[in-house]
This record gives structure tokens, C-alpha cells and sequence, in this order.
């Protein structure tokens, strides 16, 4: 395929996006940032990676930016945690055994699933959810559980993991930019 025929692909999904899901998300962030709650992101695979790139950017980045700390965090980071609750447990109870020990009502957790369907992000957003906190999900091609059950939703219309992937980033980068103007 070509770099061409590539960005074609992304534009076309990019074009059919509701940018009201975008703002709301980034509106979710902004709020439990300025509510000195935590932020909380996690997916598997190229989506652990995008959770820990939101997080890397939005922990450093906006504090530097405005004097305002920021608690985030992913919960991919701990591969010990990761692996005990995947052995003793089950690897679907990952993150959902974090959640449970982490967070509050009113945190936000940030599940990222392209299918929609990873059952330890839904299990982890359902947990979330009977404690309270706000859940937003972003996800790809028909959205999966996890549209359903995050309360918020950023939803890729696409059956290609790989622009899915980089809708999400380019969420995370909203976020950074909007949180780092000065008020």
C-alpha cells in the first residue's frame, strides 16, 4: 500500500468523525484534572502503548504548562501486578483488580479497545463504573462492549485497527494541546 492510498483511508475516516465525542472527551479530562481526580488509562497491545503515551505526555506536559499537577496514570506500567493478577487470577482480571484497588468515585478511567471487546477493559470499565467513576471508552470498528458500557464514548467508524490506533493518538494529543493553553 501506499503513503497515498494510507492517508486517503485515514481522511476518509477522519472526515465522518463526530468531533462532539472528541470535545466531551477532552471536556472529561479537563474536569477531573481541575478536580484534582486521577486519571486512569489502559488497553492491551498497541493500545497499552497509547495509554502510556497519553499518560507520559498529559503527566509532564500539562503540569509544565499551567503549575497544575496532574494524576495520571497507566495501568500497564507494573508488568510484576500485571502478570501476579494474570497467574492468580486471570488475565481478563488485570486491570479490573487495579481499579478496584486504585481508584475513587469520580476519577476518570480511560479504557482504549480498537475491537471494543478486550474482556479485561470491559471488566475494568464495568468495576470503574460500580465505583463511581466517570468511563470513557475509545474504541474502533463497531465499538464493541465497550461502547456500550464506558458512560463516554470516542468511537473510530473503521475495521482497520491501524487507523484506529491513530485516531485514539491523535485524541491524546487533543488533550495535551487543550490542557496546556493557559486559561
Amino acid at each position: 500500500m501506499s503513503a497515498g492510498a494510507y492517508f486517503s483511508r485515514l481522511q476518509g475516516v477522519m472526515n465522518k468523525l463526530d468531533t462532539n465525542e472528541f470535545d466531551r472527551g477532552v471536556d472529561l479530562v479537563r474536569q477531573a484534572w481541575l478536580s484534582g481526580k486521577q486519571i486512569i488509562a489502559f488497553g492491551n497491545g498497541g493500545s497499552a502503548i497509547t495509554a502510556l503515551h497519553f499518560m507520559t505526555d498529559w503527566t509532564k506536559m500539562i503540569p509544565m504548562a499551567t503549575g497544575k499537577k496532574f494524576r495520571g496514570r497507566s495501568l500497564i506500567d507494573n508488568m510484576g501486578l500485571i502478570t501476579a493478577y494474570g497467574n492468580d487470577l486471570s488475565f481478563a482480571d488485570i486491570f479490573s483488580e487495579q481499579i478496584k484497588n486504585i481508584a475513587e468515585p469520580g476519577d476518570l478511567v480511560v479504557a482504549i479497545s480498537g475491537s471494543g471487546n478486550s474482556e479485561n477493559v470491559i471488566r475494568a470499565v464495568t468495576a470503574a463504573n460500580e465505583i463511581g467513576c466517570e468511563t470513557l471508552g475509545l474504541c474502533g470498528f463497531s465499538g464493541g462492549r465497550l461502547k456500550e458500557t464506558a458512560k463516554h464514548r470516542i468511537w473510530v467508524d473503521s475495521n482497520d485497527m491501524q487507523i484506529c490506533e491513530d485516531v485514539h493518538a491523535i485524541f491524546g494529543h487533543i488533550v495535551m494541546q487543550s490542557l496546556c493553553k493557559p486559561a
